[in-house]
């Protein structure tokens, strides 16, 4: 009875705490949450739209040439080459000694002219002393006009062979001296496949020469496009990465051709060393200068294939969609779906999206672009 009555009270106590924790659990659940954890803003630098003068540009390709390339050859033929004087590479002066063909009898056949020539001034003085006598007794009877005529026209006959000996000289010194291969002008030997040894004929190439060691850009642009260009306007020329040099329109072809349908425009650059004739290069022509809305590269979102800028409008942004012009350093042209002076967020548009909040930071960023050409 003892143990009933001992088991009647534990059971008392159990459902008690049950009850408490039973009420205590009610009240909790019906108690509403006090706050809501407020989002975050992004904190943002704001720029606004610059309108900046850049120059219009042409965009073309082209390849880069000798400005002038001559081919050297023999001016003799039957000659072995004996002597190579220069190669590739090599600066020349004009006038320089380039190369050396064996003269063979070429020596000798000058000093025969010589001598043969030697020979027809002597007899030319002769004949004309006996022309002057002959030429002193017309009118008189010592001699007969048939004598006096003839004296005078071996006088002339000896003057003629004079001039055919001074002739023959004048033509074995000139085949002479075309032995020595000279260089016609300043500048670069390009290219030189002859080899010591060889027997070479007239004609015969024995290497090539960039005249001045001037090269040029041939840009091909569109029929139409030709017009813009001018002589003297400049071009920056890329040859790949960040290296470019500079060079200046000469002319542009009169004609375009028929099956591209695009002009030649020669432009000749300053000398520099990575610049080389056949290889191929980028560049732009730089025309008038013209107003142009420019924002920094950072400035602009890459999505889908459309462009986009992020509005500040109070403490949300809007994404706005933009279409790009050309780039120029760091920063790019905006050529519709932005107003001057609109302010948007400069850097890390990459984490932002379309009405969310954002807090401008202290301070706007210098609307500077650090790199604008103005020529």
């Amino acid at each position: 009875m003892k143990h009933h009555h001992m088991y009647l009270v534990a059971a008392a106590v159990c459902l008690s705490v049950a009850s408490a924790a039973l009420i205590v659990t009610t009240r909790s659940g019906a108690e509403p949450t006090s706050s809501t954890a407020a989002p975050s803003a992004l904190t943002v630098k704001r720029i606004f739209a610059a309108a900046q003068q850049w120059p219009q540009t042409l965009n073309a390709v082209g390849t880069i040439a000798a400005w002038q390339e001559v081919v050297i050859g023999a001016e003799i033929g039957g000659r072995r080459l004996t002597r190579l004087l220069v190669d590739v590479g090599d600066q020349v002066k004009q006038g320089q000694l380039l190369a050396q063909l064996s003269p063979g009898t070429l020596e000798a056949d000058l000093n025969a002219s010589r001598a043969a020539l030697q020979e027809a001034e002597v007899n030319a003085a002769e004949m004309g002393r006996a022309a002057d006598r002959a030429r002193a007794l017309q009118g008189t009877e010592a001699l007969s006009a048939q004598d006096i005529d003839q004296a005078l026209a071996a006088g002339d006959a000896a003057q003629a062979r004079l001039a055919a000996a001074r002739a023959r000289v004048q033509a074995d010194r000139l085949r002479l001296a075309y032995t020595k291969v000279r260089a016609p002008d300043n500048g670069v030997i390009s290219v030189r496949p002859a080899v010591e040894g060889a027997l070479v004929q007239v004609g015969a190439e024995i290497m090539r020469l960039q005249r001045q060691g001037r090269l040029e850009w041939r840009a091909q642009l569109p029929g139409p496009e030709l017009g813009r260009v001018a002589p003297g306007q400049v071009v920056l020329l890329k040859l790949g990465g960040t290296q470019a040099i500079e060079g200046r329109v000469r002319m542009i072809s009169p004609q375009v051709d028929p099956q591209s349908r695009t002009g030649i425009v020669y432009v000749d650059l300053e000398p520099a060393a990575a610049v080389r004739a056949g290889m191929f290069a980028r560049g732009e022509l730089l025309l008038d200068q013209h107003t142009v809305l420019t924002l920094p590269e950072t400035a602009v979102l890459l999505r889908d294939g459309f462009s986009y800028v992020f509005r500040l409008e109070g403490d949300k942004v809007r994404q706005q969609k933009v279409t790009l012009g050309v780039r120029r350093g760091d920063r790019v042209e905006i050529r519709d779906g932005l107003a001057a002076d609109t302010a948007v967020v400069e850097s890390g548009v990459g984490f932002l999206a379309d009405n969310v909040m954002v807090r401008v930071a202290a301070g706007i960023s210098p609307n500077t672009p650090t790199q604008t050409t103005t020529r």
